[in-house]
């Protein structure tokens, strides 16, 4: 007969109980962007909704801007390092295999031996490792997990490519998870379209890289993906509401991530959403950041005002995969 195995258990359910953000120092205009493609200002403001976005300079990498979002996120959340049972970095932007870079950002933050593990679910990693840090909380294996968006997209942009060149920006996002007595961070609504895989990818895989060659980058047929996100993205959106038990009407905040404004003023029109609801547009003067552009656009809410403790917000991430991750939280 086989053994029972005894089971942990946790909080009844998790919560977001900080946040914290870094952007470089590095402001980058359009004009800057202009120098190595034909294109005008007025062009990519039109397409993309992006004046300026920040580039990270040499000592500013994925462990340095990690660290400095996640410092303000323990702080955030009112614990000290040492109670953080487990790091999540993700990211698609740190240059080596391995080890995960979560493992030095556990060690330098001062966190003990947390578990410690990178993911790469691009643009909706964020709302992966935030699904994956609430089940640690609620079964048991951590009671205060630290989550971390962080890219350096600038280190995949092609200059010279003239649908791209003006979209990423760098930065890191962290949030800090713990237990709560009450639902604050509701089901997620996630999946994969590995069918269209190359609508969003990596001109060369690193394997096949040769000194001399031009740089690996991203690419992506744009048409394709702004037509995706706002059909199909919308209707995911609305399903991760109805898992919630909310409608538009609960809502206060918006945060989706940071693509294309033009894709966030669709969904807003698609969802119906009211007029009281305010809407994350980032992407203005942040870019396009990848996994780290919802929890940083969730860290300028708060710090502006434009969103406040207690608030209910609708999350959802969408890129390269295709992948997506939608769900509604209560604001820390």
């Amino acid at each position: 007969m086989p053994a029972t195995l005894k089971v942990s258990r946790g909080a009844p359910y998790a919560r977001i109980l900080g946040v914290g953000g870094y952007r470089p120092t590095r402001v980058v205009p359009n004009d800057e962007i202009l120098k190595h493609i034909d294109s005008s200002d007025e062009w990519i403001r039109s397409r993309s909704g992006i004046v300026t976005r920040n580039w990270a300079g040499e000592e500013e990498t994925v462990a340095e801007m990690s660290l400095a979002a996640a410092g303000k996120a323990v702080a955030d959340a009112g614990i000290d390092a040492e109670q953080v049972d487990a790091v999540i970095i993700s990211t698609v932007s740190h240059m080596k295999q391995t080890p995960a870079v979560a493992t030095e950002i556990a060690h330098r933050l001062g966190a003990g031996t947390p578990a410690a593990f990178d993911i790469s679910a691009a643009c909706a990693g964020f709302g992966y490792a935030l699904t994956v840090g609430r089940g640690l909380v609620v079964d048991g294996s951590a009671r205060h997990v630290l989550v971390v968006g962080v890219e350096r997209l600038s280190d995949l942009t092609d200059l010279t490519d003239r649908s791209t060149a003006f979209l990423f920006g760098d930065g890191a996002g962290a949030v800090v998870l713990g237990p709560s007595e009450v639902p604050a961070i509701g089901p997620t609504v996630w999946g994969s379209e590995g069918d269209r895989a190359e609508t969003i990818t990596q001109t060369v895989a690193w394997d096949r890289f040769q000194p001399g060659d031009k740089r690996p980058a991203l690419r992506q047929e744009g048409q394709t993906v702004f037509r995706w996100a706002v059909f199909d993205m919308a209707k995911v959106a609305q399903q991760a509401l109805d898992a919630a038990g909310i409608t538009a009407d609960d809502l206060d905040v918006f945060i989706p991530h940071q693509a294309n404004m033009r894709i966030i003023d669709s969904m807003v029109k698609t969802l119906k959403l009211p007029e009281h609801v305010a809407v994350a547009r980032d992407i203005e003067t942040t870019g396009n950041t990848s996994a780290a552009s919802i929890p940083l656009a969730m860290e300028r809410m708060l710090a502006t005002g434009q969103a406040k403790s207690g608030d209910t917000a609708l999350l959802i991430g969408f890129g390269a995969g295709l992948v997506y991750a939608a769900t509604v939280v209560t604001l820390p």
